[in-house]
């Protein structure tokens, strides 16, 4: 059942039992994008999937956009639900959001899986993102959204899946042409105030993204690993940003069988 929490928030909480499990979408995504995860989730594990501020069916961010900020709406989410701990699951943006939430509140959480994420960008790397944000804000969403879909799928993938290429098209158009460039802004500058800090993070933590995702690449998630004491790395064969819905089952592997490690 769909719920609404305090600030507006909407999430649901999926399965009856097992440890809690809050996973965390990507930009111009929503809640929906687990819609892959969910099958092999729900029957271990009690699942939180909400829409961050500014995506989906939540309220535009109440204040100015940026990591904490993000780290907080789950916090409160967590209160509200009365969980005291769980394991949070964080994709592209959410993977930076989850590395806030493990710096913040580290006593909230049992395990951190960190995917398809960003680590320390190059100037270049910085600036192409920026770019980016300036064709959001002067024609929205529209202007990236086929350019990021050959970035997220291969391309045999892309070929044979139109569907599935519609449905993703469909939920980055619908976000806020007035709201979405400033959370964009998120992605491109939010990296720096992370990337020392986790060295400091010390729960079972896993590292994963796709041998061919350039913009998240197996080398910032060996970084990212190397910094987090005990963090396994995870570089899937083939598969580009959304290797969560091109390749579910290789992906979902993964990701159950560190969880039920890291929470047995």
């Amino acid at each position: 059942m769909v719920s609404t929490a305090s600030d507006g928030t909407r999430f649901e909480w999926r399965g009856d039992g097992g440890p809690a499990v809050a996973l965390i979408h990507g930009l111009g995504l929503n809640r929906q994008m687990w819609q892959w995860q969910l099958p092999a989730l729900v029957p271990r594990y009690r699942v939180l999937v909400y829409d961050l501020y500014g995506h989906g069916d939540s309220p535009r961010p109440p204040s100015a956009a940026n990591l904490t900020l993000f780290s907080d709406q789950l916090r409160r989410l967590l209160d509200e639900s009365d969980v005291k701990r769980c394991a949070v699951v964080g994709f592209s943006l959410g993977g930076m959001i989850a590395r806030r939430f493990a710096l913040d509140h580290a006593d909230r959480l049992s395990a951190l899986a960190i995917l398809n994420s960003a680590h320390e960008r190059t100037a270049a790397q910085r600036d192409a993102i920026l770019k980016r944000v300036e064709q959001v804000r002067e024609q929205g969403p529209s202007a990236t959204v086929e350019a990021a879909l050959k970035r997220w799928f291969s391309d045999d993938f892309r070929a044979g899946n139109p569907d599935v290429l519609d449905l993703v098209r469909q939920w980055v158009m619908a976000n806020d042409k007035e709201v979405y460039p400033g959370i964009y802004r998120v992605l491109a500058n939010g990296v720096g105030e992370i990337v020392e800090p986790i060295k400091t993070i010390r729960c079972p933590t896993l590292v994963m993204t796709g041998e061919e995702d350039f913009g998240n690449s197996p080398e910032m998630t060996r970084a990212i690993a190397e910094s987090i004491a005990g963090a396994r790395a995870v570089i899937l064969p083939g598969l580009r940003h959304m290797a969560l819905a091109e390749a579910p089952e290789v992906f979902n592997q993964a990701l159950v069988s560190f969880l039920d490690q890291a929470l047995a």
